[in-house]
Protein backbone atom coordinates (compact mmCIF):
# COMPACT_ATOMS: atom_id res chain seq x y z
CA UNK A 1 0.00 0.00 0.00
CA UNK A 2 1.54 3.45 -0.87
CA UNK A 3 -0.14 7.43 0.18
CA UNK A 4 0.62 8.55 -3.39
CA UNK A 5 -0.20 7.56 -6.69
CA UNK A 6 2.60 10.52 -8.11
CA UNK A 7 4.58 11.89 -5.40
CA UNK A 8 6.95 13.96 -7.65
CA UNK A 9 3.76 16.02 -8.72
CA UNK A 10 2.19 15.73 -5.18
CA UNK A 11 5.52 18.08 -3.25
CA UNK A 12 5.19 19.82 -7.13
CA UNK A 13 2.06 21.30 -5.11
CA UNK A 14 4.15 23.19 -2.34
CA UNK A 15 5.83 26.52 -2.55
CA UNK A 16 9.06 27.00 -1.21
CA UNK A 17 10.90 30.12 0.09
CA UNK A 18 13.70 30.92 2.39
CA UNK A 19 14.45 34.23 4.01
CA UNK A 20 16.87 35.42 6.33
CA UNK A 21 16.08 37.34 9.08
CA UNK A 22 16.65 38.33 12.68
CA UNK A 23 15.53 38.42 16.61
CA UNK A 24 17.16 40.21 18.97
CA UNK A 25 20.00 41.03 17.24
CA UNK A 26 20.46 37.02 16.72
CA UNK A 27 20.29 36.22 12.87
CA UNK A 28 17.43 33.83 11.66
CA UNK A 29 16.65 31.32 8.67
CA UNK A 30 13.25 31.48 7.76
CA UNK A 31 11.25 28.06 5.64
CA UNK A 32 8.48 29.46 4.18
CA UNK A 33 5.88 26.98 2.67
CA UNK A 34 2.57 27.21 0.92
CA UNK A 35 0.32 24.96 -0.76
CA UNK A 36 -3.44 25.37 -1.61
CA UNK A 37 -6.15 22.53 -0.25
CA UNK A 38 -9.74 21.89 -1.66
CA UNK A 39 -11.56 22.90 1.02
CA UNK A 40 -12.66 25.90 2.57
CA UNK A 41 -11.39 28.29 5.16
CA UNK A 42 -13.19 26.84 8.31
CA UNK A 43 -12.36 23.25 7.64
CA UNK A 44 -8.66 23.98 6.80
CA UNK A 45 -8.65 25.59 10.18
CA UNK A 46 -10.85 23.02 11.90
CA UNK A 47 -8.38 19.83 10.23
CA UNK A 48 -5.14 22.66 12.03
CA UNK A 49 -6.44 23.43 15.43
CA UNK A 50 -9.46 20.98 16.57
CA UNK A 51 -7.19 18.26 18.91
CA UNK A 52 -9.94 15.38 17.88
CA UNK A 53 -8.78 16.21 14.67
CA UNK A 54 -5.08 16.49 14.91
CA UNK A 55 -3.97 13.04 14.87
CA UNK A 56 -5.91 12.00 11.76
CA UNK A 57 -2.68 13.76 9.77
CA UNK A 58 -0.53 14.69 12.15
CA UNK A 59 -0.04 14.24 15.95
CA UNK A 60 -1.91 13.75 18.85
CA UNK A 61 -1.53 17.28 20.50
CA UNK A 62 -2.41 17.93 24.71
CA UNK A 63 -2.44 21.28 26.26
CA UNK A 64 -4.19 24.24 26.35
CA UNK A 65 -4.50 25.42 22.93
CA UNK A 66 -5.25 29.23 23.48
CA UNK A 67 -3.13 32.64 23.21
CA UNK A 68 -0.81 32.13 26.27
CA UNK A 69 -1.21 28.68 26.74
CA UNK A 70 1.59 25.52 26.91
CA UNK A 71 0.64 22.64 24.27
CA UNK A 72 2.68 19.34 23.43
CA UNK A 73 3.01 17.35 20.54
CA UNK A 74 3.32 13.40 20.75
CA UNK A 75 6.97 12.89 20.42
CA UNK A 76 7.86 16.52 19.09
CA UNK A 77 7.82 19.73 19.51
CA UNK A 78 5.64 21.87 22.60
CA UNK A 79 5.83 24.93 23.08
CA UNK A 80 3.61 28.80 23.88
CA UNK A 81 0.30 29.59 21.72
CA UNK A 82 1.55 33.14 20.83
CA UNK A 83 -1.12 34.32 18.95
CA UNK A 84 -4.52 32.62 17.51
CA UNK A 85 -6.66 34.93 14.96
CA UNK A 86 -9.63 32.39 14.10
CA UNK A 87 -9.85 30.93 11.17
CA UNK A 88 -7.20 33.33 9.62
CA UNK A 89 -3.77 32.68 11.84
CA UNK A 90 -1.98 31.41 14.66
CA UNK A 91 1.89 31.59 16.04
CA UNK A 92 3.58 29.34 18.33
CA UNK A 93 6.76 27.84 19.86
CA UNK A 94 8.14 25.35 18.52
CA UNK A 95 10.44 24.12 21.44
CA UNK A 96 12.61 20.63 21.16
CA UNK A 97 14.85 20.44 24.34
CA UNK A 98 17.05 23.82 24.41
CA UNK A 99 15.74 24.75 21.04
CA UNK A 100 13.21 26.96 20.48
CA UNK A 101 11.63 28.06 16.92
CA UNK A 102 8.67 30.13 16.17
CA UNK A 103 6.10 28.77 13.96
CA UNK A 104 3.17 30.80 12.03
CA UNK A 105 0.46 29.26 10.11
CA UNK A 106 -1.79 31.57 7.83
CA UNK A 107 -5.36 30.58 6.03
CA UNK A 108 -6.46 32.83 3.25
CA UNK A 109 -9.10 31.95 0.49
CA UNK A 110 -8.50 31.34 -2.76
CA UNK A 111 -12.03 30.65 -4.85
CA UNK A 112 -13.56 27.65 -3.55
CA UNK A 113 -10.10 26.64 -2.24
CA UNK A 114 -7.55 27.27 0.68
CA UNK A 115 -4.18 28.63 0.91
CA UNK A 116 -1.83 27.46 3.46
CA UNK A 117 1.68 29.37 4.46
CA UNK A 118 3.69 27.67 7.20
CA UNK A 119 6.53 29.64 8.43
CA UNK A 120 9.01 28.40 10.47
CA UNK A 121 11.98 30.61 12.11
CA UNK A 122 14.72 29.67 13.49
CA UNK A 123 18.43 30.89 14.86
CA UNK A 124 20.26 28.01 13.39
CA UNK A 125 23.33 26.85 14.06
CA UNK A 126 25.87 27.61 11.31
CA UNK A 127 27.30 23.87 10.71
CA UNK A 128 23.67 22.60 11.23
CA UNK A 129 23.05 24.85 8.27
CA UNK A 130 26.03 23.92 6.34
CA UNK A 131 25.01 20.46 6.26
CA UNK A 132 21.43 19.79 5.95
CA UNK A 133 19.90 23.57 5.02
CA UNK A 134 16.83 24.73 4.39
CA UNK A 135 15.49 20.69 3.99
CA UNK A 136 16.20 19.65 7.34
CA UNK A 137 12.82 21.17 8.67
CA UNK A 138 11.41 21.98 5.22
CA UNK A 139 11.12 18.10 4.45
CA UNK A 140 9.55 17.45 7.55
CA UNK A 141 6.87 20.03 6.80
CA UNK A 142 6.28 18.94 3.10
CA UNK A 143 5.50 15.68 4.98
CA UNK A 144 3.20 16.97 6.87
CA UNK A 145 1.16 19.21 4.17
CA UNK A 146 1.08 16.30 1.97
CA UNK A 147 -0.46 13.89 4.91
CA UNK A 148 -2.86 17.19 5.65
CA UNK A 149 -3.46 17.09 2.07
CA UNK A 150 -4.55 13.41 2.10
CA UNK A 151 -7.01 14.03 5.31
CA UNK A 152 -8.48 16.72 3.40
CA UNK A 153 -9.31 14.76 0.25
CA UNK A 154 -10.83 11.97 1.80
CA UNK A 155 -11.80 12.48 5.05
CA UNK A 156 -10.24 9.65 6.51
CA UNK A 157 -7.70 9.17 8.58
CA UNK A 158 -3.33 8.64 7.47
CA UNK A 159 -2.87 5.13 8.85
CA UNK A 160 0.50 5.71 11.23
CA UNK A 161 1.71 2.85 9.97
CA UNK A 162 1.53 3.44 6.34
CA UNK A 163 2.74 7.03 6.90
CA UNK A 164 5.73 6.57 9.01
CA UNK A 165 7.98 4.61 6.95
CA UNK A 166 6.23 5.65 4.17
CA UNK A 167 9.90 8.24 3.46
CA UNK A 168 12.02 5.22 3.13
CA UNK A 169 9.10 3.54 0.32
CA UNK A 170 10.01 4.00 -3.55
CA UNK A 171 7.75 6.96 -3.99
CA UNK A 172 8.36 8.28 -0.29
CA UNK A 173 11.98 8.52 -1.82
CA UNK A 174 10.82 10.56 -4.43
CA UNK A 175 8.88 12.82 -2.82
CA UNK A 176 11.75 13.60 -0.55
CA UNK A 177 14.26 14.18 -3.14
CA UNK A 178 11.77 16.22 -5.02
CA UNK A 179 11.31 18.23 -2.13
CA UNK A 180 15.00 17.95 -0.77
CA UNK A 181 16.05 19.07 -4.24
CA UNK A 182 12.98 22.18 -3.64
CA UNK A 183 14.80 24.08 -0.58
CA UNK A 184 18.01 23.79 -1.79
CA UNK A 185 17.17 25.53 -5.15
CA UNK A 186 15.02 27.88 -2.49
CA UNK A 187 18.40 28.80 -0.08
CA UNK A 188 20.36 29.30 -3.34
CA UNK A 189 17.51 32.11 -4.47
CA UNK A 190 18.47 33.76 -0.94
CA UNK A 191 22.06 33.72 -1.60
CA UNK A 192 23.44 30.25 -0.30
CA UNK A 193 26.15 29.29 -2.59
CA UNK A 194 25.26 26.55 -4.64
CA UNK A 195 27.54 24.00 -4.52
CA UNK A 196 27.15 23.88 -0.66
CA UNK A 197 23.28 24.20 -0.77
CA UNK A 198 23.27 20.76 -3.14
CA UNK A 199 25.56 18.91 -0.83
CA UNK A 200 23.17 19.95 2.43
CA UNK A 201 19.99 18.66 -0.34
CA UNK A 202 21.85 15.19 -0.47
CA UNK A 203 22.64 15.17 3.23
CA UNK A 204 19.12 16.00 4.33
CA UNK A 205 17.49 13.54 1.54
CA UNK A 206 19.60 10.84 3.06
CA UNK A 207 18.49 11.63 6.31
CA UNK A 208 14.77 11.16 5.63
CA UNK A 209 15.36 8.11 3.04
CA UNK A 210 18.11 6.19 4.58
CA UNK A 211 19.33 7.19 7.73
CA UNK A 212 18.10 5.17 10.83
CA UNK A 213 19.33 7.46 13.75
CA UNK A 214 20.38 11.29 13.70
CA UNK A 215 18.83 14.18 14.93
CA UNK A 216 17.73 16.62 11.59
CA UNK A 217 14.91 19.16 13.67
CA UNK A 218 12.07 18.97 12.11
Amino acid sequence: MTLLDDPIATAGLVAREVRSGARDGVPTRIAVARRSYPTDQADLWDALTNPDRLPRWFLPVTGELKPGGRYQTQGNAGGVVESCDAPRQFAVTWEMGPTMSWLTISLAPDGADTVLELVHEAQVDPGFWTRYGPGAVGVGWDLSLMALGLHVESGASVDPAVALPFPTSPPGIEFVRAAGNGWAEAAIADGDDPVTARTARDNTIEFYTVEAEGSAES
